[in-house]
Parts: C-alpha cells; sequence; structure tokens
C-alpha cells in the first residue's frame, strides 16, 4: 500500500531517498543535501510530497509542488516527479500527482503546469490520463551558470 504525506522535517531516511531518487530523476543534478532539502520544507512556496511504501516504511516516490502568486492570480507547478525504478506501476505517479492537484485547489490555483520530457512516455500518458492537456506554447531557458 502507498501513502503519500507532505514532508514538513527532514529526516535521516529522507536524505537516503532523495539520493537514491535523483539519479533516477537527473544525471546532472546531485541530490540535495539535508540544508537544500530544509530549505524547500520550510518555504512558503513549495510543497514537497512523498509516497511511502507502507509496507516496507521506505520512500518509493516523490514530488515537488511550487505555489506563487503572480499579478494574475495564483501559479502552481510541479516539478521533479520521480517514482524509484522498482516501485513504477502501482500508481505512485497518479497519487503523486493527485495529491499536488488537490493541495493547489485548496490554495486558490486555478491551473496547475508542468513539463516533461517526451521520451518520458509513460509520464505523458499519465499526465494526459487524469486531466492533463498539453498547450502550444514556447518554452525556453536562459542559462546562468558561467
Amino acid at each position: 500500500m502507498i501513502h503519500v504525506t507532505e514532508i514538513v522535517e527532514v529526516d535521516d531516511a529522507l536524505l537516503t531517498a532523495f539520493g537514491r531518487l535523483i539519479p533516477q530523476l537527473s544525471s546532472s543534478a546531485p541530490p540535495p543535501t539535508a540544508d537544500e532539502l530544509a530549505a524547500i520544507v520550510t518555504s512558503p512556496a513549495t510543497v514537497l510530497f512523498v509516497a511511502r511504501d507502507t509496507d516496507a516504511g521506505t520512500i518509493v516516490g516523490a514530488l515537488t509542488l511550487a505555489l506563487f502568486r503572480i499579478p494574475t492570480g495564483m501559479r502552481a507547478w510541479i516539478e521533479d516527479v520521480v517514482v524509484d525504478a522498482n516501485a513504477r506501476g502501482r500508481g505512485i505517479g497518479e497519487a503523486l500527482s493527485r495529491a499536488a492537484l488537490d493541495r493547489a485547489r485548496a490554495e486558490g490555483a486555478k491551473t496547475v503546469d508542468l513539463t516533461s520530457r517526451p521520451s518520458r512516455e509513460i509520464a505523458n500518458r499519465l499526465y494526459r490520463r487524469i486531466g492533463f492537456e498539453q498547450r502550444d506554447t514556447n518554452v525556453y531557458r536562459y542559462r546562468l551558470e558561467a
């Protein structure tokens, strides 16, 4: 059984889980430190959700919801959705996404955005199945790194 919760405190289990999950999400980003996770957890602009396998007691997935107000209203953005490769196919991504959608609705957001690489076919099918619509837009990135 899977249980999704909002993280309010950083502990060793969370650090261990992110050490295992982030390399599955990104080959170029290191896992966050305890201080970096604490900044996410304590920020009023981010909500960190995790999915736990209640039988094993381990964290098997995570999702970050960013919430911020702009002149046109409350915005919500889902980022860094990751499910452990050994736990995929059990509805974990959907459970995390639905928890984020519920929280965004409760915060007054009218829409929730996310991006997903085309190569992540299973994730893209999930997002469409639960109601996300592909937008006709351009996504730009400006690199600030030296």
